[in-house]
């Protein structure tokens, strides 16, 4: 008969989370215990809920819900528990049909609509293993971004042209042809969205005499044939139709690739077409007041709550910025900012690409409202605040201060770039 020993000294490490093996510890403790999650007979993922959770430095289990923590050192003296598994890559060397997809690449990145379009696009180039599909890609001018092969993208189609940036729908509708005459995708899919999918998928629909599916969040599979759910009626009806060629979704539409790597393989195009009939030309973007942008378009809002103690100062900081003004729920309620410019789920539900959240907390209400934000950048006293979790990037300290810093930053910039242009 084996009998458990324990040792007393790797217990005390697992909860000391500032020992320097706690992490090390942890991980094999990991290993060598069962599995926390498994699938069941019925095809369900089971999970053991004595499993969920880390010992805290008191002896008491703590669980992290947000899922920020897992696999992740505590204390500034630990070490990494695990490095990042490499996820498989995927490679198509022959595809038998490709899939095509123009995301909106806002701000040079892919957006989450961008992604979950993607999503959508594997469901149908992975559909039949024994007709593996391709999913191609379409940039159009210059790109931040750099995890395509996590994206779903076999196959990347990178148009650099001056004249393809900003709002140039014609031009980019040439290219889309060229792409169809050489590539013949067996679908066309893009993000039906104000950031120009939805305006580039029905003029290629037009010009490819294809009646499209417009509003799709879902697809259906029956029988081996593909079928659509739209949104119709102002969404207050489903209407569910065969899947055409051209394929306009609605965010949320599938969920992102998360599980495999991709190769992003290029591919150039071997002829263009001559331009005809170009009559938009992009002349530049226009400087608006951030004032006067509602707030649910605004792409860049720097948003005050409780711990802002000098609105002035917050005023002259979205200024400075060129960001739209946003606030808490508790900011309105005292009055420092008007009703309009509340952000959360009982306020306006917002989709920046950049927000900056000062002096929040980070009530549920508000998370809720931000959920669709790209970037939220927190500046915040207290570091262990429900803002601070959710955000990409945070800035402890006090707020006045980080605001008159970053003021003296932009002007300091300003400066010098107007002396360079006097020289």
């Amino acid at each position: 008969m084996s009998l458990t020993r324990k040792n007393p000294r790797l217990e005390w490490i697992a909860r000391n989370r500032l020992h320097p093996e706690h992490a090390q510890v942890m991980a094999e403790l990991d290993a060598s215990s069962s599995p926390s999650q498994w699938m069941g007979p019925n095809g369900l993922l089971r999970r053991d809920p004595h499993r969920v959770g880390r010992m805290g430095p008191n002896g008491l289990k703590r669980i992290d819900r947000s899922g920020l923590l897992a696999g992740q050192a505590y204390g500034s003296g630990g070490k990494q528990a695990k490095a990042e598994p490499q996820k498989p890559l995927i490679t198509i060397d022959d595809p038998a049909f490709i899939v095509a997809v123009v995301p909106d690449m806002a701000g040079g990145e892919l957006t989450s609509h961008d992604k979950d379009v993607l999503g959508m696009a594997r469901q149908l180039a992975d559909a039949d293993p024994q007709r593996q599909g391709a999913v191609l890609a379409v940039v159009f001018g210059s790109y931040r971004e750099t995890r395509f092969e996590h994206a779903g993208i076999d196959r990347l189609v990178f148009l650099e042209d001056e004249r393809l940036e900003g709002y140039s729908p014609e031009r980019r509708l040439s290219r889309l042809e060229d792409i169809e005459r050489e590539l013949t995708p067996e679908r066309w899919l893009f993000p039906d969205s104000q950031l120009g999918g939805a305006e580039l998928g029905r003029r290629l629909s037009v010009r490819l005499k294809e009646r499209p599916a417009t509003h799709v969040w879902q697809l259906l599979s029956e029988d081996g044939e593909w079928r659509c759910e739209c949104r119709g009626a102002r969404e207050r009806s489903d209407i569910v139709r065969s899947l055409p060629r051209c394929i306009l979704a609605l965010e949320e539409c599938a969920e992102p690739v998360s599980e495999n790597r991709y190769e992003v393989k290029p591919v150039e195009l071997s002829s263009t077409a001559p331009e005809t009939m170009i009559r938009i030309d992009n002349l530049g973007q226009v400087e608006v007041d951030p004032a006067s942008v509602a707030l649910g378009e605004a792409e860049f809002i720097l948003s005050g709550g409780n711990g802002v103690k000098n609105w002035d100062r917050f005023h002259n900081a979205a200024l400075q910025l060129r960001a739209a003004e946003g606030a808490s729920r508790v900011a309105v309620d005292n009055g420092f900012m008007p009703r309009e410019r509340q952000v959360g789920a009982t306020g306006t539900w917002v989709s920046a690409r950049v927000y900056i959240a000062v002096g929040i907390s980070g009530a549920i209400q508000h998370l809720q409202g931000i959920e669709r934000c790209n970037k939220v950048v927190a500046i915040n006293n207290d570091g262990g605040c429900d803002m601070v979790k959710r955000a990409d990037l945070a800035i402890i300290g006090d707020a006045e201060g980080v605001l008159e810093a970053l003021v003296e930053l932009i002007e300091q910039k300003r400066s010098e770039e107007s002396h360079h242009e006097a020289a």
